[in-house]
């Protein structure tokens, strides 16, 4: 058997050089179409990457401003209550009214420092002791002196106290 000699029919040859042509046609439109549409996701994509970039300078700059503002914030804390505790008033069997007294006392020695930034308080926390524990009170004729054994500072001063018979 043999095969049919197409080559040399008109019909073809011309359908053959057309459907050439044409794939060659629509291969050109493919890549030309193809070209715009990667045009437009080249451009879409820089597009992104400079929002991208803009981003994230904008949120560095934004931690940078959280950053300076929490230690403003730090430097103006600011001591807002204060709180004493007399740890050994049972063992001198003092009345809570007596351990009132002396915890308000206190108080009143130091109520200057409500409103003031902590790191000044810090700063000056030898003579807050030297004041709390110079203070001597007489209870039942017998004097006593008092000693930190805590000193917590942060908006709420607070203090633990303990009391000392002074020997004469």
């Amino acid at each position: 058997m043999r095969i049919p000699p197409y080559y040399q029919s008109r019909a073809w040859q011309r359908f053959f050089a057309g459907a050439a042509i044409g794939a060659i046609v629509s291969w050109f439109i493919f890549l030309h179409l193809f070209g715009i549409l990667q045009e437009k996701q080249v451009r879409r994509i820089a597009e992104l990457q400079d929002k991208i970039v803009d981003l994230q300078n904008d949120i560095q700059i934004w931690q940078e401003d959280y950053v300076k503002l929490n230690k403003m914030n730090k430097k103006k804390l600011t001591i807002q209550e204060i709180r004493i505790h007399l740890t050994n008033a049972e063992q001198y069997k003092l009345d809570s009214y007596m351990k009132f007294r002396i915890e308000e006392s206190v108080k009143e020695d130091i109520s200057h420092l409500v409103a003031k930034d902590i790191e000044t308080v810090y700063k000056s926390k030898e003579l807050l002791k030297k004041t709390i524990e110079n203070k001597t009170f007489t209870i039942n004729e017998q004097a006593y002196k008092l000693e930190i054994t805590e000193l917590f500072l942060f908006t709420t001063l607070s203090i633990e106290l303990k009391l000392k018979p002074i020997r004469q």
